[in-house]
């Protein structure tokens, strides 16, 4: 069963996310970034390419020709975009919903943001998670 972990206090999810992205990739990890929407999308691809002068997180958006033989993969499109890849071992949920490819992964991080729309929706998807008894855990950052 798929492991979640709630991270919540978000100021800045694009950078967070790019940061989860730099450690799965330092771990070998496959990982897939679902983003809210297509500008989304475009500003975490964007943002992938900058993370830091030193490192290098290979990428593409899920539709390219090399996404089977890329380790990062950015969509928001969580079901028809992602078929006939390999399974992920992370998924980065970046969108207000509960994504349906949820079970292909080892492990999701739900990232929320300090938005209060954002936090209520995070607030849900918790709920609906422990209720299907997902293994979750929570870290809220920026906190003593």
């Amino acid at each position: 069963m798929t492991r979640i972990d709630f991270h919540t206090n978000i100021t800045d999810k694009l950078a967070y996310a790019c940061r989860l992205a730099r450690k799965a990739y330092a771990a070998r990890a496959s990982l897939v970034l679902l983003a809210q929407d297509a500008a989304q999308a475009a500003a975490l691809d964007e943002a992938l390419w900058s993370v830091s002068p030193t490192d290098f997180l290979p990428h593409v958006m899920a539709g390219d020709a090399l996404a089977a033989h890329t380790p990062i993969l950015v969509t928001h499109l969580a079901d028809s975009a992602l078929d006939g890849l390999a399974q992920g071992t992370m998924l980065i949920n970046l969108s207000s919903s509960t994504p349906a490819i949820l079970d292909r992964f080892e492990r999701m991080f739900e990232i929320i943001s300090t938005d209060p729309e954002d936090a209520a929706a995070g607030r849900k998807r918790y709920a609906a998670y422990k209720r299907q008894a997902y293994p979750l855990t929570h870290h809220v950052a920026n906190q003593p």
